[in-house]
């Protein structure tokens, strides 16, 4: 098999494959196959860069950078819907649409209205070719390597047979099949063919649709956002936002995002209805949401409304209302359109859930990096068909500027519809046995006075191998998925060891043996909660935790496993204060090795890309500490990873033989990487840092300002992205 035909066939299965996960939740292939597919088609892409296709499955992974994103006019405008909080209006505006069609039948597709980021989507000959945000509406920002990276969004749109049916909730019927049917070659039917020719696909055509963070996602990357001391994501569409404006794909394909697709828009008339657009686009691999209705009438529209008032709550992502569309396309177009929206469609916003309680108390959790955050204790009360107990106050300026107090009556939220929060306090319900909330200065767990570093929201307790609950969470950290991935502990059993005096740090871990583990347990009561109907208090169940044969041989055989995690994993798992797995993996592909990092001067740290000061503070007061450097060489001796891979560079050259460089900033011709392999394949060397022994530094765009100061105080020679590609040709 030739190396194009090889890589056309790992293509094809790779999509397939992918198509089968995310459309149809089915796994054909475990992750270490696919993984090693995939890292074969990588490397032959690399090798045969004329082989690569357009839809080739390592877009997903992302990589490329921009620089900035180009100006897209949308061939269609991406308008507004006019929108309301009343039924009345929705009333009014059907007497409208009815109006409007002269006393013609109509009827109404129903949507959920996603909490993300409206993106338009072009394919030209089944292939994606551009996708863009909605900016202004006339034009957007294209993001298509961002939009590349959603897997569940088609890079190729083939007829899938079979695939779909039955994707508006109460089904297909038999005029929209047969619609369908006609809206394609008549001689070409879904149920009666295979695989529909390319060319009965539009040439040229648009779908929109919405992408959005899951909330599973959400609170992956805040809990690792809260584990490292970041800051905390406000909300999923926030989150979602920001991401899709990233300039480095590879980190937009890290946050998982999703797409729904609503809508298609071609020059041609493929469909008559909306409904049959949504079941053949599902039918062509889009990710179509489930949860649509056609509805006969406004009646059908409100008690759709009123059924998804709570049961949204269920989605895997936000949502914050209804749209409600005419369905049948000539009709839409008779009814035309405002100068900022369709005169077919209008969405009904959910007013936000809220509801008053009672603040009992606070309770002040401790987290693995120190800080110390306030949960509101409120009477349980129903919000949004969940029974909420707790609140976050965030941190002491939060609990200032809502001005609350014990004992007062607070108006409780979800933000984002999901995570609650008090927004406030009811003046008028405060009573003479209100007090006022004094944050602790010292530690709740330890006792250890906290401290507060300037510019910080949090107060922190600086005993970090003495306090129990950072000792605990030390340990969570170490083992969860992306650290050292030991699957068979978790927080009981983790807490078992700890309180038997097995464990004292991560790398007590390796000690373990069959005989000290065999037969210990504890019983675990868990909190108690409360009845909302009854407000009577119910016991917490009992649980215990006990180390059998068969649990003891998965746990040492986990930890053993855990010694083959990467290198970036293990710098990751350390726990160094800002550290994400991220820049783990930056830190790693830079310096090569764990003693490389260890011993990393501030300077050599900061010309790390995306590694500012409080990053490379972080890692050298960490390593500064005698305990800490302990700690690692008894994990060397366990035997874990302390060498990165190396990265195979094919030679091109040795124009650059002899010199040494170093960049900053953003490349038109390269990513980061791109620019590294070149340097090193022409026979040229790259430094960690500006100093005297630096030939140059290619500057690009938004170069960093402390890096150029120092090489102008050094005299180091600045060339331009230009300059660097002349001195690869001579």
């Amino acid at each position: 098999m030739t190396p194009q035909e090889r890589i056309a066939e790992l293509s094809d299965r790779l999509n397939y494959y992918n198509y089968q996960y995310y459309q149809n939740s089915l796994s054909e292939v475990d992750d270490f196959t696919f993984d090693q597919l995939l890292t074969e088609l990588t490397e032959l892409e690399k090798q045969y860069p004329e082989f690569r296709r357009s839809d080739s499955p390592t877009v997903r992974v992302g990589g490329a950078i921009s620089k900035e994103f180009a100006t897209v006019y949308h061939r269609f405008p991406m308008l507004s819907l006019g929108n309301t909080y009343s039924e009345s209006d929705l009333i009014e505006f059907d007497n409208r649409v009815r109006k409007g069609l002269n006393g013609q039948p109509y009827e109404y597709v129903c949507e959920l209205k996603f909490d993300g980021v409206a993106l338009s989507m072009t394919y030209e000959n089944g292939v994606l070719i551009q996708g863009a945000t909605r900016g202004d509406g006339v034009r957007g920002d294209d993001i298509t390597n961002n939009i590349r990276t959603i897997r569940t969004v088609p890079l190729r749109v083939e007829w899938q047979r079979g695939k779909g049916r039955g994707h508006g909730e109460k089904g297909i019927d038999k005029e929209a099949e047969g619609q369908l049917a006609l809206s394609f070659d008549s001689n070409v039917t879904p149920s009666a063919q295979g695989p529909l020719p390319e060319a009965q696909i539009p040439a040229l055509f648009e779908v929109r649709g919405e992408g959005f963070l899951p909330l599973a996602e959400f609170n992956r990357i805040n809990k690792e956002r809260e584990d490292i001391g970041e800051p905390l994501l406000a909300n999923p569409r926030n989150a979602a936002s920001g991401t899709f404006k990233q300039q480095d794909s590879g980190a937009v394909a890290r946050r998982r995002l999703d797409c729904y697709i609503y809508s298609f828009l071609s020059e041609q008339d493929i469909f008559q209805t909306h409904e049959v657009s949504l079941i053949a686009m599902k039918e062509w691999g889009f990710n179509v949401s489930p949860t649509w209705r056609k509805c006969a009438d406004i009646r059908d529209v409100m008690n759709y409304i009123n059924e998804w008032e709570t049961k949204r709550f269920d989605l895997p992502l936000g949502t914050d209302g209804i749209v409600i569309k005419v369905n049948r396309y000539d009709q839409q177009r008779e009814l035309g359109y405002t100068a900022k929206s369709p005169r077919w469609a209008i969405a009904f916003k959910y007013k936000a859930l809220a509801a008053s309680t009672v603040l009992n108390g606070i309770r002040y959790q401790v987290g693995r990096t120190g800080a110390v955050t306030p949960v509101a204790l409120l009477t349980p009360v129903l919000l949004a068909g969940t029974t909420v107990k707790r609140a976050s106050l965030h941190n002491a300026n939060e609990i200032e500027r809502l001005g609350v107090r014990l004992f007062d009556t607070v108006f409780v939220e979800k933000g984002g519809e999901i995570i609650p929060k008090i927004t406030g306090v009811d003046l008028n319900r405060r009573t003479e046995q209100s007090q006022p909330i004094i944050y602790p200065t010292t530690c709740p767990a330890c006792g250890t006075p906290l401290i507060r570093k300037e510019g910080e929201a949090h107060f922190y307790c600086p005993n970090e191998r003495g306090c129990p609950p950072q000792r605990q969470s030390r340990f969570e950290h170490f083992i969860q998925r992306r650290a050292m991935n030991i699957e068979s502990l978790g927080e009981g059993k983790i807490e078992l060891l700890i309180d038997r005096g097995l464990v004292e740090t991560p790398a007590d871990l390796y000690d373990l043996t069959f005989d000290k583990l065999l037969g210990i347990e504890k019983v675990f009561i868990e909190e108690e909660t409360m009845d909302p109907a009854t407000s009577e208090v119910i016991p917490g169940k009992k649980r215990v935790v006990s180390f059998r044969e068969k649990t003891v041989e998965n746990i040492l055989t986990a930890i053993e496993r855990s010694k083959a995690q990467p290198l970036a994993n293990v710098l990751f798992a350390l726990g160094i204060r800002y550290v994400g797995n991220t820049t783990a993996e930056k830190l790693v592909d830079y310096f090569g090795s764990m003693d490389a990092i260890m011993n990393a001067t501030l300077d050599e740290l900061l010309a790390v890309p995306d590694t500012g000061p409080r990053i490379a503070e972080s890692i050298v007061a960490w390593f500064s500490d005698a305990d800490n450097r302990a700690y690692v060489e008894r994990l060397r001796a366990a035997g874990l990873q302390f060498v990165g891979e190396k990265k195979v560079v094919e030679q091109e050259g040795d124009t650059l033989a002899g010199k040494t460089f170093l960049y900053s900033g953003t490349f038109a011709n390269f990513t980061r990487e791109e620019l590294e392999s070149r340097i090193v394949a022409n026979g040229g060397k790259l430094l960690s840092g500006i100093s005297k022994k630096l030939n140059y530094l290619i500057v690009g765009e938004n170069a960093g300002p402390s890096k150029v100061d120092k090489a102008q105080k050094l005299n180091v020679p600045m060339i331009s992205e230009d300059e660097f590609l002349a001195m690869l040709e001579v």
